[in-house]
């Protein structure tokens, strides 16, 4: 039994990792399709192979997102990891459905907090504290502020040269800015289901608490999310690259460098699992209100700020309905 388990949790797992890509796609790729510096083929490509690279460039994320909660061990520790899982999978196609840029990030750990809540198990509220809710809230405002200043200074900097050419300069480095957040993309995404496949193992019995992620693991999940990337998605795509503002190639190039620069910060500096899905959202809304602030459609983004607010209790919500269901059919009827 428990085998069987970790193996449906292994699979749920990826299925998440999956739907994250696809949820994702946008975030690495939709600014850059947006100002036509790629095409969506050529630009999910390359967010497929970057998300991949950088799936493999650290742990630090990972060991995060598998401190959250300390399942018990054997079949109900599986249980309770995957009724989080089936949480988070639920919010995702919710809100991919309406086109909102949700946190995949977030609909994981609220979906493990949920689902432990649900069943008594002990949460980590200090690691969530410091390591989810306080990044939560200062990733999208200093990307907001950073991606302001910055497109300000790209604005005064080439203020004298020839408007055409210099956005066609920016389109260029738009492919580097692309692949830049597609890497971190990867880096910060990927480990969070590597963090729940290890709680699986852990709770299985497969591992130990001091041990490395098997390279399997690792494999796994950046084949998974690179392929649910290149599936693309394209409503949140929509909502990214045009319902909030239209971008010109400088501004997305500057939305994507600044998001980019987060990630890496946040990843290697801090272990925090940050949302890519706020950091580069909140990048586009500071280079846009450079404009002019009502150049940004406030309404669409009002509603992506909800859907941010709404994603951890809802996700939670589920994943304590899918503990109660999945504990009741695996654990008590038979």
């Amino acid at each position: 039994m428990e085998l069987a388990l970790v193996i449906a949790v292994v699979v749920v797992a990826l299925t998440f990792d999956y739907t994250n890509g696809f949820h994702d796609a946008a975030n690495a790729i939709a600014t850059s399709v947006s100002t036509r510096a790629l095409t969506p083929r050529v630009a999910l490509i390359m967010a497929a192979v970057m998300n991949f690279i950088g799936a493999f460039l650290g742990q630090e994320v990972a060991n995060t997102v598998g401190s959250v909660i300390s399942p018990p061990s054997g079949s109900h520790g599986l249980v309770i990891v995957m009724a989080g899982l089936l949480g988070a999978i639920a919010w995702n196609l919710i809100t991919w459905y309406y086109g909102l840029p949700s946190s995949s990030s977030h609909a994981l750990i609220g979906g493990l907090v949920g689902a432990a809540l649900a069943s008594g198990t002990f949460v980590q509220w200090t690691t969530v504290r410091d390591k989810v809710v306080i990044p939560m809230i200062l990733s999208p405002l200093f990307a907001f502020a950073a991606g302001f200043a910055v497109m300000l200074t790209i604005m005064w900097v080439f203020r004298r040269r020839n408007p055409h050419r210099m956005q066609r300069n920016f389109r260029v480095l738009q492919t580097i800015s692309a692949a830049a957040m597609a890497l971190g993309h990867g880096l910060q995404d990927a480990q969070k289901t590597m963090g729940v496949i290890f709680l699986a193992l852990l709770a299985g019995g497969f591992v130990s608490p001091g041990d490395d992620l098997p390279l399997w693991v690792i494999v796994a999940a950046a084949t998974a999310i690179s392929a649910g990337t290149y599936a693309g998605g394209w409503r949140i795509m929509r909502t990214l690259g045009r319902r909030i503002i239209a971008l010109d190639p400088a501004r997305g190039f500057a939305a994507e460098s600044v998001a980019a620069g987060v990630l890496y910060t946040t990843a290697f500096v801090y272990s925090a699992p940050i949302s890519t899905t706020h950091t580069i959202t909140s990048a586009v809304m500071g280079v846009g209100a450079t404009k002019r602030f009502s150049a940004v459609r406030w309404g669409v983004a009002k509603s992506i700020v909800a859907a941010w607010i709404l994603t951890f209790p809802m996700a939670g919500l589920v994943a304590a309905l899918c503990y109660w269901v999945s504990h009741l059919l695996i654990e008590v009827i038979p």
